[in-house]
């Protein structure tokens, strides 16, 4: 009698385990239907990951010496290699290497995206930026991104009247202001910036982006944005490890460049209130040097006008060199210039390739308009059809890149 009443008592205990497991299981079922990092995952088989500095200098302050300007490198290799060249993504203002690993609400980034496709992807981290170490005696002061600047440039541009096609905005995931999860979580992410425009950020940046070049060769340069002219600064150093270039709404346009939040003085409206000067880029193209030929010293030598006609309605008028200058270092690098449809750069971003065009250097101007991919704004690599722009990228690479 008391070996039957353990038994039930035995059996009764596995009953209620069983049932508690599987309340467990069912719990953590719904959770991974909720949590946003489980969404979305496809399985990438991975040979190795890890990470490295490059570049940097040794700098003596106050009687201590350290390493100043160095540039963190993240690096994943899939166990399948089907790419000729790795890619190496440089960020924008503000972000760090991070806003290529995902998305704010939880989806696969491009790394993830460009790994399954079987391309070795190296991340940055720009100097003074994430994981690359700040050095105020050296690197200067800082900017933080303000919720407005997060708004007007990324994540609800159509709510704002700043230039004329932001009301066009619609992929931002979820509702892009304070207090909404996703908003939040991107406004985590972001890292203080080196000033714009100050020119030291260039000569660190060239400097370390060759000297990765050189340890794992040649490359496919991906640049957003600031890194726009990083891009172009190390192919003039080393053309021969740049296989290609892909620049991302690279900052623009050409010689006298914008900022949101002062788009007036280059669409000629007096719509936006202006909070800052135009940028002067010396180099037309860049803030730091650039081969030219003939030769160029200053943003003088080039002798920028400015179009006297806008080429389309919403667009701005363009500067170019009042004399032809040709970027001898660039010319047989293939290049494509990528533009979202909503984007403060969808009214310039073709200054930029007709500029690289009159110097000699072919390039595609992609509006992801004109390719059916609607509603991107400046951010396109963390937006709802992220993926969507990454196979349009990954295919003219293939088409370009042998």
């Amino acid at each position: 009698m008391k070996i039957a009443i353990k038994r039930i008592i035995e059996m009764g205990l596995i009953t209620i385990g069983c049932l508690l497991a599987m309340a467990v299981a069912a719990i953590a079922k719904d959770d991974r239907k909720s949590a946003p990092d489980d969404r979305d995952v496809t399985p990438i088989a991975i040979a190795k990951i890890g990470s490295f500095y490059v570049g940097g200098r040794k700098f003596t302050y106050q009687g201590q010496t350290t390493i100043v300007d160095q540039m963190y490198v993240e690096y994943m290799i899939p166990a399948k290699i089907t790419s000729p060249y790795p890619i190496v993504m440089m960020h924008g203002t503000f972000q760090n290497g991070g806003v290529y690993l995902g998305t704010p609400d939880g989806r696969e980034g491009w790394a993830q995206y460009f790994l399954s496709r079987g391309y070795p992807v190296y991340l940055t981290d720009t100097v003074a930026r994430g994981r690359s170490p700040y050095n105020v005696a050296v690197d200067g002061p800082l900017e933080n991104v303000t919720v407005d600047m997060i708004q007007h440039r990324f994540s609800a541009v159509e709510r704002f009247n700043l230039y004329p096609q932001a009301h066009l905005h619609n992929q931002w995931p979820g509702a892009g202001v304070p207090g909404d999860p996703v908003f939040e979580q991107f406004w985590m992410s972001q890292s203080p910036s080196m000033i714009s425009d100050n020119p030291d950020i260039d000569p660190a940046n060239r400097a370390d982006g060759v000297a990765l070049l050189r340890r794992i060769g040649p490359a496919i340069l991906l640049t957003h944005s600031r890194s726009g002219d990083f891009g172009w600064e190390i192919a003039d150093d080393a053309p021969n490890l740049v296989k290609a270039i892909i620049s991302i709404e690279p900052w623009g346009p050409p010689c006298y460049r914008a900022i949101v939040e002062h788009l007036d003085q280059i669409y000629d409206t007096g719509a936006a209130k202006m909070t800052r000067g135009l940028v002067e880029a010396p180099f037309c193209l860049t803030v730091d040097r650039l081969t030219y030929d003939p030769p160029v010293k200053d943003l003088a030598d080039l002798d920028p006008t400015r179009e006297e006609k806008a080429q389309a309605p919403d667009l701005v008028r363009c500067w170019f060199p009042r004399s032809p200058h040709r970027l001898p270092h660039l010319v047989g690098i293939p290049e494509a210039i990528v533009a979202g449809e909503a984007s403060f750069h969808s009214g310039f971003d073709h200054c930029t390739s007709e500029y690289l065009t009159r110097a000699g250097v072919a390039n595609d101007l992609i509006l992801l308009g004109d390719h059916g991919i609607h509603g991107n704004t400046h951010l396109m690599m963390i937006e709802k059809n992220n993926l969507q722009i990454g196979g349009l990228i990954a295919d003219w690479i293939s088409q370009h890149v042998q």
